[in-house]
């Protein structure tokens, strides 16, 4: 597999080994020992799976009381997927990282604790699935930051989207309560 390295610290693109022929394709989607040589150490705990229409934006999303690291790869379509720092104090909060996962390429980001995502459906669905480093948290762990915020200016591929009301008013980053933000830490970069 190849680790493709962005100026997140953390966030990273993984590029599997696909073997394919005349039957169809194999590969890995995950390996602990290679993963744990990306820098991906973390055990995950609960895999989530979804399926969206074109236009569908999934997003800006992370938990504050339990956050989690994801792994995250498109069984079917094709998606533009995103990660956010938003840990306080970083020196690249408030900056994105994007790239396209898609069913034909296999390919994968991993979004470590600390970070918000989000995804937009290009294709006419899909299905995405993402491993986590840690459980949902449904009773008010949960933040969001608007897709759009202006100070962090993704540059997502779509305009027109389709939003969840609760992802429709979410807040900008800056306007996160600051118990809510993870501060960064200069052991690995993980929120502390």
């Amino acid at each position: 597999m190849k680790v493709v390295t962005t100026k997140l610290d953390g966030v990273v693109f993984i590029e599997p080994v696909v073997h394919r022929d005349d039957r169809g394709f194999f590969l890995e989607t995950y390996h602990a020992g290679k993963y744990a040589e990306a820098g991906i150490t973390l055990p995950f705990v609960q895999d989530n799976h979804s399926r969206s229409v074109r236009g569908t934006l999934r997003g800006l999303h992370a938990q504050w009381r339990r956050p989690q690291g994801k792994l995250v790869r498109c069984l079917q379509g094709q998606i533009f997927d995103v990660a956010v720092d938003m840990r306080r104090g970083s020196p690249t909060h408030g900056q994105w990282v994007g790239g396209t996962l898609s069913s034909d390429d296999f390919r994968q980001i991993y979004v470590p604790p600390g970070f918000l995502h989000g995804f937009v459906v290009l294709s006419a669905t899909a299905e995405v699935e993402y491993k986590c480093t840690d459980l949902y948290d449904p009773g008010g762990g949960e933040i969001g930051v608007r897709w759009d915020d202006p100070a962090i200016g993704i540059e997502w591929p779509l305009r027109d989207v389709v939003l969840s009301a609760k992802d429709a008013a979410a807040p900008l980053l800056a306007e996160l309560p600051r118990d809510r933000v993870p501060v960064y830490s200069s052991r690995g970069g993980s929120p502390g």
